[in-house]
C-alpha cells in the first residue's frame, strides 16, 4: 500500500472519530438538560408564548410611483395588518377605503433611498401603522408585515 493511500485512510478515520465524538458531546449535553426526577419537571418554569400573533388582515397589492427620478421608479407593496383583537377586523373592513387612501398618500412621498434600506422599511412601517391607528375606533394595529416589497 502506498503512503498516500495510508494517509488518506488515517485522515478519514480521524475525521470520522471527530464527527462521532462531536455528536456524542452534543447528545450528552441535550440529555443532561432533561430533568430525571418528575417532581423537578413540575418545578421548572413554564415559558409563556409571548410571540402570539393577533388576527391578520391582508391588504390588496398597491403600486405607486416613488418620489424623485421623474416618476421612473415604482413601488409594489403588499402588506398584512396584525390587529390587537378580532373585533378590530370590523373596524378595518368599515374603514378600508380610508386606510387604503392613507397608505396611498404616504407611499408616493418616499424616494428610492428611503425604502431601499432595512431602516427605511421599518420607518415606513411605523409611519403607516401610526396613520392607520389614528383611523381606528376599536382596537389597533400592532404590527405591519410586508408580504411583498418590490422597487423597480
Amino acid at each position: 500500500m502506498s503512503k498516500t493511500v495510508l494517509i488518506i485512510i488515517i485522515a478519514v478515520a480521524v475525521l470520522f472519530m471527530g464527527t462521532v465524538g462531536a455528536g456524542f458531546f452534543i447528545l450528552w449535553n441535550k440529555i443532561s438538560q432533561i430533568p430525571q426526577d418528575p417532581s423537578q419537571a413540575a418545578e421548572m418554569p413554564v415559558e409563556e408564548d409571548e410571540n402570539i400573533i393577533g388576527p391578520l388582515y391582508p391588504l390588496d397589492t398597491m403600486i405607486v410611483n416613488l418620489a424623485g427620478h421623474g416618476g421612473k421608479r415604482y413601488l409594489r407593496v403588499t402588506m398584512a395588518l396584525e390587529l390587537s383583537d378580532p373585533e378590530s377586523v370590523e373596524t378595518i373592513e368599515s374603514r378600508l377605503p380610508q386606510i387604503r387612501d392613507a397608505v396611498l398618500m404616504i407611499l408616493p412621498t418616499k424616494t428610492y433611498d428611503d425604502v431601499s434600506t432595512t431602516n427605511g422599511k421599518i420607518a415606513l412601517r411605523n409611519q403607516v401603522m401610526e396613520k392607520i391607528n389614528t383611523l381606528m375606533t376599536k382596537g389597533r394595529v400592532n404590527n405591519i408585515y410586508f408580504t411583498e416589497f418590490v422597487v423597480q
